[in-house]
């Protein structure tokens, strides 16, 4: 999944790891991204929300971040340039993509909101906040089916191509 970050068009990549952070780390090579480990990865995906965004309130000079879920591998190139389109375009702080009627990943949201989301809690990730304020959210239509998520080893076998 780094590889196709680093295609996009993205200035900075930052990886939050959780459980297995070391051995992760021992079988994939971050490149250029910026690694942070979330100690406190039981609290779920808004923990790693959390910590992302504390480490690039810290580190980073971003206007916006865009929040890819590792475990989405087949999210179309363009749509990461299309939603930082959207965003400028609306003048909106969020922008996420609309795959076929269906909201999905990646989110691109402005720096204005990032310590709103550092209240989240549990591990629903920032759809709540999001469909709770629409007048913050522009949604970018993609004519594609959403990206599957890949969470078992039987997941990622039926991915491979066959032959």
């Amino acid at each position: 999944m780094l590889e196709r970050v680093a295609r996009w068009p993205v200035d900075e990549t930052w990886l939050v790891l959780g459980s297995d952070a070391d051995e992760i780390l021992d079988r994939v090579d971050p490149g250029e991204a910026v690694v942070v480990v979330n100690e406190s990865h039981e609290g779920g995906l808004s923990s790693s929300l959390k910590v992302g965004l504390d480490a690039l309130l810290l580190g980073s000079r971003m206007d916006a971040v865009l929040i890819v879920l590792a475990d989405q591998p087949t999210i179309p190139d363009e749509v990461p340039g299309e939603l930082i389109e959207g965003m400028r375009d609306s003048g909106l702080p969020v922008a996420i993509p609309k795959y076929r009627y269906e909201r999905g990943n990646p989110v691109l949201v402005s720096r204005l909101l990032w310590e709103r989301l550092m209240s989240l809690e549990g591990d629903e990730g920032a759809r709540g906040l999001f469909a709770a304020h629409p007048e913050w959210v522009h949604e970018v239509w993609i004519d594609a089916l959403p990206p599957r998520d890949i969470d078992t080893p039987e997941d990622h076998a039926e991915m491979r191509p066959r032959s």
